[in-house]
C-alpha cells in the first residue's frame, strides 16, 4: 500500500500526519516507509532529529544518479535510512533536491520515483509519502507512484478554496498516468471542536459529498514537542488524546482499505 499526503497550501500539516501515521503503521508489526520528498525535509528531521547526511545518501541522490548514467548504478534499497523507531524507515530528503528539480522535469523523469518504489515494493509493506507544498515536479511524481492521496484540511477558508483546485488537479493526474490513484480521504486536522466556523467549514464540506474522514485531529500544543524531540506521538506520548486520534485516524483508513 502508497499513501501520498498531499495539499497545495503549506502549514496544513502534511509532515505531522505523514509521520505520525507511519509510526503507528510501524508499531503494528507492519514493514513500513517514509519518502520525504519536501526539500525542506520536514519529515526527515521529525524522524531522524537530525541532517539525513551527505546528498548522495539521500533522495537527492537517487534522483541525481537518473541523470548520470552509470555502469553500476546504486540499488534504491541503499538510499533507505533506518530511524530510531522499530520497523520504520526513512527515504529522506536534502536541500539539493530543490536544485534538481528543474533537470528531471526537462528529462522527463517524472515516473523514476514509482520505478524506484516498484524496486522496493517486496521490501515494505506500507509507504507514506511526505510532498511539498505545490503542484510540482515531485508532487506528480508522488500521485503517479501511489494508489491513495490524503488531503490534510486545517479548517480555515483559504484551505477550501484550495481545496477544489486540488481535487481537480489529482483527477487530471489519474486520467493521464495513473488510473489507480484515488482520493482516500480529506484529514480534518487542527479542529477544535468549540469554534464554529471549523464546524461549518467541515459540515459544508460533507454537504458536498466529500470524502471527509471520520477521525479529526485536534490542535495541540503537544505536536509542538512531539517536533522538538523527534517521537511521534505514539512514542512520545501514546495515551495522549492527539496520539489516541492518530491511532483512530489510522485504523479507519486501513479498515476502509481492508474493506475495499
Amino acid at each position: 500500500m502508497r499513501r501520498v499526503v498531499f495539499n497545495q497550501k503549506g502549514g496544513v500539516g502534511k509532515s505531522t500526519i505523514t509521520c505520525n501515521l507511519a509510526a503507528i503503521s510501524a508499531s503494528k508489526g507492519l514493514r513500513t516507509l517514509v519518502v520525504d520528498l519536501d526539500p525542506q525535509g520536514n519529515s526527515s528531521h521529525y524522524l531522524l532529529g537530525q541532517d539525513a547526511g551527505d546528498e548522495d545518501d539521500t533522495l537527492a541522490g537517487l534522483f541525481n544518479q537518473t541523470l548520470n548514467f552509470r555502469f553500476n548504478p546504486k540499488k534504491t534499497a541503499e538510499y533507505v535510512q533506518a530511524t530510531p523507531f522499530p520497523g520504520l524507515s526513512l527515504l529522506p530528503s536534502h536541500p539539493m533536491l530543490e536544485e534538481l528539480q528543474s533537470k528531471l522535469e526537462s528529462r522527463y523523469k517524472i515516473f523514476k520515483l514509482r520505478e524506484a518504489l516498484d524496486e522496493l515494493a517486496g521490501d515494505f509493506d506500507a509507504v507514506y509519502i511526505d510532498t511539498p507544498p505545490a503542484l510540482n515536479f515531485y508532487t506528480r511524481s508522488a500521485l503517479i507512484a501511489t494508489q491513495t492521496c490524503l488531503i490534510p484540511f486545517d479548517c480555515d477558508n483559504f484551505s477550501r478554496r484550495a481545496l477544489y483546485a486540488l481535487l481537480e488537479n489529482v483527477q487530471e493526474i489519474r486520467a493521464d498516468h495513473n488510473r489507480d490513484l484515488r482520493v482516500e480521504g480529506i484529514v480534518v486536522n487542527q479542529f477544535q471542536p468549540r469554534a464554529t466556523l471549523p464546524q461549518k467549514l467541515v459540515q459544508e464540506l460533507m454537504d458536498e459529498g466529500l470524502p471527509v474522514l471520520k477521525s479529526y485531529l485536534s490542535s495541540s500544543i503537544k505536536i509542538r514537542e512531539s517536533h522538538e524531540q523527534a517521537k511521534p506521538m505514539i512514542h512520545l506520548d501514546p495515551r495522549h488524546k492527539l496520539a489516541l486520534e492518530f491511532v483512530a485516524l489510522h485504523d479507519e483508513l486501513n479498515g476502509a482499505l481492508q474493506a475495499a
